[in-house]
């Protein structure tokens, strides 16, 4: 599985969820009009994941799964009305079972008050946006930063910071992105909160590369871009949050025309 997409693996397992409840609403189970075809059962773990030191997981804004089928949860810790004693980001294994965890405000770096997107990229490098302001946050403060930490937690790299954002146009920041996504050096930014735009930068150094999107309801414009996500053929599909209209498959390498 390409790192980075845990977003598309969410709307997908979440589509799979609702055809299998429409499914059994609708009359005879498929497997009843198709040999050999089976109907998925889903079946919740109340174990998974499993936690040390007592922690409860607060409201979880993200995941992400790595190549070694680890699952990255990027949750919401200080908020005021669901805290936790866990940290913002958990490392769980293929077996639910807890690797590592860590994050939060610290020297060097703008920490964002709501933790909202997380990815792995192709050299396991951690990225996470956030969208401050947030109920129960307890800051107006906006948070327009793209954060970049190695798998153990190491800081790397920020995009942006906090009430940076220019605007639309601005190239050296974000406001309050709804996800991330990382493929072939590249980050995608599904900049649609604040903004209405997808924006990509540079993985290694952060340079502006391009970006495509503005408010509006016509071909290329957005109302708001939810999550990008990578296709096997090389295109980027932007998932709407709302419902509007917005760009179809288009080259990773290129902007809609």
């Amino acid at each position: 599985m390409p790192r980075g997409f845990a977003g598309g693996v969410a709307a997908v397992a979440a589509a799979v969820m609702l055809l299998v409840a429409a499914a059994a609403a609708s009359g005879p189970a498929q497997s009843d009009r198709v040999e050999g075809f089976e109907v998925p059962r889903f079946e919740v773990d109340p174990t998974w994941p499993r936690l040390p030191n007592g922690w409860k997981l607060g409201v979880t804004s993200s995941i992400a799964v790595d190549d070694d089928d680890h699952v990255w949860i990027l949750q919401r810790p200080r908020l005021e009305h669901h805290p936790s004693d866990a940290p913002p980001v958990l490392e769980i294994d293929a077996d639910g079972d807890y690797v590592q965890g860590w994050g939060g405000p610290a020297d060097g770096y703008d920490w964002p008050y709501s933790e909202h997107g997380i990815a792995i990229d192709d050299d396991g490098a951690v990225w996470i946006t956030g969208n401050n302001p947030y109920a129960g946050t307890g800051s107006d403060s906006s948070d327009d930063m793209l954060l970049k930490f190695s798998r153990t937690g190491e800081f790397l790299l920020q995009i942006g910071g906090r009430d940076t954002s220019k605007g639309n146009a601005d190239t050296e920041s974000v406001r309050t992105a709804t996800d991330v996504a990382v493929h072939r050096n590249e980050v995608y930014v599904s900049d649609g909160y604040g903004n209405r735009r997808v924006i990509v930068f540079d993985a290694r150094t952060g340079a502006f590369r391009r970006m495509w999107g503005a408010f509006g309801d016509e071909r290329g414009e957005l109302r708001l871009a939810a999550s990008p996500l990578q296709e096997r053929l090389g295109h980027a599909r932007i998932l709407p949050a709302m419902r509007r209209t917005v760009p179809e498959h288009q080259p990773l390498n290129s902007s809609p025309k």
